[in-house]
C-alpha cells in the first residue's frame, strides 16, 4: 500500500518521536511540505525510474514513500541508501523449543498466530499476568507504554497467561492494546512447569538471559529500562 504524508499526518506527527530515546535506525524524514516524522528506512526499491523507500514506524507498521514525496534533503538520503551488511545469525536460546510455533499476537481485535522473525540478542522478558488480576490491570498500561518506547533488539517480551479462558485472554489483550507476543493459553502450564521462574504472585516481570538464567523480577520498570537499553 502506498501512503503519502497527507494520509499519514495523524499517525506520523512528531508525537511519535521520543526525545532522547531514539532507537537505532530511526531518524527524522521530511516531506515536500516540511512535515517531519521519525522513521526507520529498511529497504529501497526502484520503480519507473524512481526510488521508493519502505519505512518502519515506531508502532511496528510499515509505510512506503517515493522520493518525489520527500524534501530535497530527504530524497537525496533515500537515493544514497545502501542495505546494511548481513548481521550474524541470532543466538539460540533455551526457550526456542517452547516458543517456536506456540505464540500469538494481537492483530486488530483478535489474537492470531505469530512467528518471531527477529530473536532478541540478550534477554527474554516474561510477563506473568491474567485478565482477572486487579493489580495486573493497573500495571499493564505502564508496561505497554514501556514496551512501545523502549523495545529494541536486546530483548523481547512474551506474555505468560494465568487465564483459563481464551476469550478472556484475548479481551485483555485488546483492552490494553498489548503490542507483544504471548504464549498460547494451552502451552502456558507446560512452560511454567518446565522453567519454574519462581513466580509466587502476579503481575511478575521475569527477565532471563538466553541461557535461561533468571535475572529477577523487574516490576520496577526504571530498573528494567537500565538493563535492556
Amino acid at each position: 500500500m502506498m501512503y503519502d504524508f497527507t494520509t499519514m499526518k495523524t499517525t506520523l506527527l512528531l508525537t511519535l518521536a521520543f526525545a532522547g530515546a531514539a532507537l537505532a535506525g530511526f531518524e527524522e524524514w521530511t516531506n515536500k511540505d516540511g512535515k517531519t516524522a521519525d522513521l526507520e528506512l529498511v529497504n529501497v526499491v526502484e520503480k519507473d525510474g524512481e526510488k521508493i523507500g519502505e519505512f518502519k514506524m515506531r508502532n511496528g507498521k510499515t509505510v512506503t514513500l517515493k522520493a518525489s514525496d520527500l524534501s530535497e534533503e530527504s530524497a537525496e538520503k533515500l537515493e544514497a541508501w545502501e542495505p546494511p551488511a548481513a548481521e550474524a545469525e541470532a543466538k539460540p536460546s533455551v526457550f526456542d523449543d517452547a516458543l517456536d510455533g506456540n505464540l500469538v499476537k494481537l492483530d486488530g481485535k483478535s489474537l492470531k498466530r505469530y512467528e518471531m522473525t527477529e530473536r532478541p540478542e540478550k534477554y527474554y522478558v516474561f510477563y506473568y499476568t491474567a485478565s482477572w488480576c486487579g493489580p495486573c490491570q493497573q500495571f499493564t498500561p505502564s508496561l505497554v507504554e514501556f514496551y512501545n518506547e523502549h523495545k529494541n533488539k536486546n530483548f523481547e517480551l512474551v506474555l505468560i497467561t494465568s487465564d483459563a479462558d481464551e476469550d478472556a485472554m484475548e479481551e485483555y489483550a485488546v483492552q490494553k492494546k498489548m503490542p507483544w507476543p504471548q504464549l498460547k493459553i494451552k502451552d502456558a502450564p507446560k512452560f511454567k512447569k518446565e522453567f519454574n521462574h519462581g513466580v509466587t504472585g502476579i503481575p511478575s516481570v521475569i527477565v532471563c538471559d538466553l541461557e535461561g538464567k533468571n535475572l529477577g523480577n523487574f516490576r520496577d520498570l526504571a530498573a528494567l529500562e537500565n538493563l535492556v537499553k
